[in-house]
């Protein structure tokens, strides 16, 4: 009979020294976490961590709040989990590829939006000028705050008691508004999967962005010629985007943009690794240069992509109207909140002992879904 043996953590672990690039980030050599914990048997570290964020309160509403489009217009318009999946496996796709820890990539991209507010970033940028008084609101620092704080698990220890390197990844993930914490040493780059989080996350947006535009009609294949997107690709490239769209073929189109993107992060990350002499861990966070990135054709497309959404998309009039009625919903709860703070939920009511109310209400706030909110705003008419 054959005796069956089980994969342990250690079997695990010396599977990473021995597969994975030297400038990878070991589960093993892990930072470790804020509330010492002893370790799984059977499951790394950063497994452990993309299982207690899949388990959690937070990841579980993203599946309610708007990525784009109000989710209950259609139902198959991506939602901010639905988004979220797509950059997990897009950021493992990266990760494989170029021999880096999939693991830990995947638990950064799951983790990387939980602190996102109701209504996507018209909701975000309602809570920053109501916070502006108490730093704004950022909502990569609120997903900290969440995996350390809000999230109630453990009799140990608050929060989920992450490892150093999934909260590193939230930190600095690239946004308009960068977090600097000293515990984080701002000097330092982080590690090379969560810097794949960060392109694997525009390059997923800006397609499905564009696969949910076409499908609400809000812009449409001519637009798309017009606008030129894909002038700056050589030529054979260029052609076949062209077709494409003289096609009206929706879904070839994505599947195409995802493949070229994807395909040349690798291949301009693998050179940028070789030419500047990146050899370990070490050297990826000391490195004055950015190792993941796009080459020069596919950054201008990808710019010219993003600038095309942000004109004939995310400031359409109908985006608009709805940004309107997020910031409506969301300034009369706030409001309303501010001045009857017992109708906050008995948790919420013992933070006003040791917080602020501005960020205790604004807690409370971003992690509603968008049904939830409008159900409360409802119940406050």
């Amino acid at each position: 009979m054959l005796k069956i043996k089980l994969l342990t953590r250690e079997d695990i672990e010396q599977r990473e020294k021995t597969n994975l690039a030297p400038y990878a980030a070991l589960s093993s050599q892990s930072r470790g976490r804020a509330y010492p914990q002893s370790q799984h048997p059977l499951r790394t570290c950063f497994q452990r961590d993309r299982d207690r964020i899949i388990h959690s309160t937070a990841f579980r509403r993203m599946e309610y709040k708007t990525q784009v489009f109000i989710p209950h217009e259609r139902d198959h318009y991506r939602t901010r989990l639905t988004h979220t999946i797509e950059v997990a496996q897009i950021s493992r796709t990266l990760a494989r590829n170029l021999r880096l820890n999939e693991d830990l990539a995947e638990a950064i991209a799951l983790v990387h939006d939980v602190g996102h507010t109701p209504f996507g970033h018209s909701g975000e940028d309602v809570l920053d000028e109501l916070l502006k008084n108490q730093g704004g609101f950022n909502h990569n620092r609120q997903s900290l705050r969440i995996v350390d704080f809000l999230e109630q698990h453990y009799k140990d220890h608050p929060g989920l008691n992450l490892t150093y390197e999934v909260r590193e990844g939230i930190v600095k993930h690239e946004t308009k508004d960068q977090i600097i914490l000293p515990q984080f040493h701002p000097e330092e780059q982080p590690t090379l999967e969560a810097s794949l989080v960060d392109i694997a996350d525009e390059i997923t947006y800006n397609a499905h962005d564009i696969d949910d535009g076409l499908s609400s009609g809000i812009i449409t294949f001519d637009d798309m010629i017009d606008g030129a997107l894909f002038d700056e690709l050589p030529t054979v490239e260029r052609e076949t985007f062209t077709n494409l769209l003289k096609q009206n073929n929706r879904y070839a189109l994505v599947r195409k943009l995802l493949d070229l993107m994807v395909t040349d992060v690798l291949t301009e990350t693998t050179e940028h690794i070789s030419a500047y002499g990146i050899s370990n861990l070490k050297q990826v966070r000391k490195s004055a240069h950015k190792i993941c990135a796009y080459s020069q054709s596919t950054q201008k497309t990808a710019k010219r992509i993003k600038d095309f959404l942000n004109t004939r998309l995310y400031k359409h009039p109908k985006m608009i109207t709805m940004a309107e009625w997020a910031k409506e919903i969301i300034e009369t709860i706030y409001f309303c909140l501010e001045k009857n703070p017992q109708l906050l939920p008995p948790r919420f009511q013992d933070m006003l002992l040791t917080e602020d109310k501005e960020i205790v209400i604004a807690d409370y706030i971003a992690g509603m879904t968008d049904r939830y909110a409008i159900k409360i705003y409802e119940e406050l008419q």
